[in-house]
Order: C-alpha cells, then structure tokens, then sequence
C-alpha cells in the first residue's frame, strides 16, 4: 500500500494513533485539528506549522517572491484565528538550490515581515537547506484566552452540534479563481490574483467569536466542503450547505460564471474562516458572516450542498488532497 492509497487524510489519522498512546496530560489538543494546544504554567500555548513547496503549492514563474514570503506566514495565522488565539512567534526554514538569486530571498523576507508586522508576529529564528527546489516551512506558536476558572477559550473542530448554524467569513473561491487568471496570463495586480497571492486571515474577527463563545471553527484551506468534512467527522454529525447563500464574490461570478458555485466549494486556499455555532451567537458578529448551512444528525458524517427545493447539488470534487490529487 502506497500513501496516496490512504491520501492525506488517511495518513493523518494514521500517524496520530501512531503517537496517541503517549499524550500528555498538558496536552489540550493535539494532532487533527488548526493546531496543538498544551498547559504551560497556566497559559496554553497554541503551535501549527505550514510547508509550501516550489511546483505543489506555488510557480517561481507566478508568484512574486515578496508574495511567497507574506502567503508562507499568513497560512500559519489562519490555523492560529481558527482556534481564536493570537499568534507570537514564528520559525522559517528555507530549503533552497544553490542557484536561488539572493534578491529573491530578500524578497521573500520583506513579504514574511510585512505579514508579520501586519498580524502582530515575531520572527524568531528558523533554519536553511539545500534542496532540489525552493521550499519555506513556517512553524507559527501562538496563546489564547483562559477563563477565571482555567477553560481554555478555544475554536475547535470536534465542538459542533446538531442544530447549530455554519457561517463563514468573506467570499469563497477567489483563490483558485485567481490561480487560474494567472495561469491564464493575468498579471500579479488582477483582483482575483491578488486573492490567490496574499491571503489575509480574518484574525480580528476570529478573537470576537472566540470572545462571543462560538465554539466550533476550521479555516477554509483544502475547500469549503472538504474543511467542513473535518468538521463533520470530528463532531459526528452531517451538515446542510445551501448554495444560493454561498458568498461568492462579483469578480469570481463574472470571470467564471460556468464555475463560481464549484470553486467556492472545492477551490481552496482562500483562507477564510466556518465559524459553527447557535445561530444567535453568530447573529451578533453581523454583516461580517454569512450564514450557510446548519449541522444535522447524519450518519454519513459528510457535508451536503442543496438547491432551493432542497435537491441535493452535486459538484465535481469535494476539494484538495496532497496525495490524491
């Protein structure tokens, strides 16, 4: 059996039974969720680590380095906003070949410190390879708020209900949208580009929530449907999805009318966040979210997409997966 037998997934679930058996009792969280959370005296501690890879999740030729830089440190943030913490600290490492140009480097760096100062992080340390092609691995650590009695404030996946409603944060779909328009031969500076190349994760509302007690989030990275699948196998519960109230951006409606609805569900990378919660407390976030779906009991544990007369909509893909797709 080779991993793309399992597929990311799979593997996952695979390696955290492997390490299961020796969790800590410090240890809140651990591996299948945004990210770990452990006790340290008092405070808890949020850790996440992201890798992109030259050729997997970026082209030299598409991405500008300044880009690359700001997009391998806001994916580590968005993990953090999921769980509604505040992110700190981050460690870089770069794999780099020998013939990387030294400018672009530079580059790199003044797009990871402009995230960083956007978001309030501090650039720690890290690490430099060699590799056959470029790659950055950002490990990101991050707190979150503790209750007078020590109850971790904490977003989690495993947090659902049956009746609870889905909001999400943003519009959906642009971020693939926009790697297709560069693909294309759209320039850097197009409106949907943008959205693929510069990410910006929803921090400032993902504390509100956390502070409001939504308690159940994920950040949209593989796709809609698939993030919202995680959500359903950790919660052992269905969920309802209408499209008609899937927010989808004008700029994505008019670039790929065929296809808007389709790459807001499976598209990826968008980075926004599902918040999961009673529709009340959702309420009070505002015009910020748009309320999409509920959880149901389902013994099927996967999300659905419906029409207005509730037909179930079927969509060519459910979203990405490393080593299946």
């Amino acid at each position: 059996m080779n991993v793309s037998d399992l597929g990311e997934f799979g593997l996952i679930e695979r390696l955290a039974k492997a390490v299961g058996a020796e969790r800590p009792e410090s240890l809140i969280v651990g591996i299948g969720d945004d990210a770990a959370a452990w006790r340290v005296d008092g405070a808890v501690v949020l850790a996440t680590t992201d890798t992109l890879v030259e050729g997997v999740h970026f082209l030299l030729d598409l991405t500008p380095w300044a880009d690359l830089g700001w997009k391998a440190l806001a994916v580590n943030v968005s993990d953090i906003a999921a769980m509604g913490g505040e992110p700190q600290y981050a460690l870089v490492t770069l794999g780099l070949p020998p013939q990387t140009p030294v400018q672009g480097v530079d580059a790199l760096y003044e797009g990871l410190q402009e995230c960083a100062r956007e978001y309030g992080v501090a650039i720690a340390g890290g690490d430099v390879v060699r590799a056959p092609q470029v790659v950055i691995s950002v490990a990101l650590t991050g707190q979150t708020d503790v209750d007078a009695d020590g109850s971790p404030r904490l977003m989690r996946r495993d947090a659902a209900r049956a009746g609870y409603a889905i909001a999400v944060t943003g519009t959906l779909g642009r971020s693939v949208a926009g790697l297709r328009r560069l693909k294309e031969g759209a320039p850097a500076e197009d409106r949907l580009a943008r959205a693929h190349l510069r990410p910006w994760p929803p921090l400032a509302l993902a504390r509100r929530a956390v502070q409001l007690g939504v308690p159940c989030a994920i950040d949209v990275s593989d796709g809609l449907l698939q993030d919202l699948g995680h959500v359903c196998e950790m919660s052992e519960l269905g969920a309802v999805v209408r499209a008609a109230t899937v927010p989808l951006s004008d700029e994505l409606r008019d670039a790929y009318p065929d296809d808007a609805l389709a790459l807001a569900c499976a598209g990826g990378e968008d980075y926004e966040l599902l918040l999961i919660a009673p529709r009340e407390t959702l309420a009070a976030l505002g015009s910020e979210v748009s309320v999409i779906g509920e959880m149901v009991e389902s013994a099927q544990r996967q999300p659905r997409v419906v029409d207005e007369s509730e037909n179930e909509v079927r969509l060519p893909a459910a979203g990405w997966d490393h080593l299946r797709t």
